[in-house]
């Protein structure tokens, strides 16, 4: 479903029959304004199938017995440059930092070793991680000198 301030469309399958009445409960939902939903993981009954499905499923971090953390850097417009994490299971653990100054220029690869500092930084040393990213160079540069055990 795509919905922008005076305008809603919904693409659905060719063989599917959308009903009035469906289309009308749909419309207050498209057209409510508000904040940024958070995402939910459930991992029960029809939704688990869903969540396993996705890339971090398919890694089989749901079952991982330790921390899972994502983490990312944004470099956006003007300047301004941020990096950040969040902990799968204490989503109240999470951080996020400026980072350096619109004279130093930006770089993504910065951005997301910043994430990865402050992730590991509130992971107790005893517990596994698991680290998310979308940073093949910090992947690479981390592979370097951090493995199993």
């Amino acid at each position: 479903m795509a919905v922008s301030e005076d305008h809603a469309s919904c693409w659905v399958h060719k063989d599917l029959t959308v009903t009035t009445k469906q289309i009308q409960v749909l419309l207050p939902v498209a057209r409510a304004s508000g904040g940024k939903d958070e995402c939910q993981v459930r991992l029960t009954g029809i939704e688990r199938e869903y969540w396993m499905g996705t890339e971090i499923g398919r890694l089989r971090g749901y079952g991982f017995r330790g921390t899972v953390t994502a983490g990312d850097g944004s470099d956006q417009k003007g300047g301004k440059m941020g990096a950040g994490y969040v902990n799968l299971r204490k989503q109240r653990k999470r951080q996020q930092r400026k980072v350096g100054r619109i004279e130093e220029g930006s770089s993504s690869k910065r951005l997301e070793l910043v994430a990865f500092v402050l992730a590991v930084r509130g992971t107790p040393v005893t517990s596994p991680m698991l680290y998310l990213c979308d940073n093949q160079a910090l992947l690479k540069a981390v592979k370097r000198w951090v493995g199993e055990g």
